[in-house]
């Protein structure tokens, strides 16, 4: 279940690294290196929380489905 959440955070994500990246290449020297870095930093960022959360899932501490097995 968790691993399902995870998605919504890691597509904003994705989606503002592409605004970064988008927005740094109309700039020029420092500037556009640096959103350049930026862009690929969300990006990672977005890959890494769906398999933080993978792994949560897989391990079994998801606190989403403690709380749906505690209701029943």
């Amino acid at each position: 279940m968790c691993l399902l959440v995870s998605f919504a955070p890691a597509t904003f994500w994705a989606i503002i690294g592409y605004f970064v990246l988008l927005s740094s290449t109309r700039a020029e020297g420092r500037v556009r290196m640096l959103g350049q870095v930026l862009a690929v930093w969300t990006f990672v960022l977005a890959a890494l929380i769906p398999i933080a959360a993978a792994y949560i899932t897989v391990a079994g501490l998801c606190p989403i489905e403690a709380m749906l097995n505690a209701a029943q």
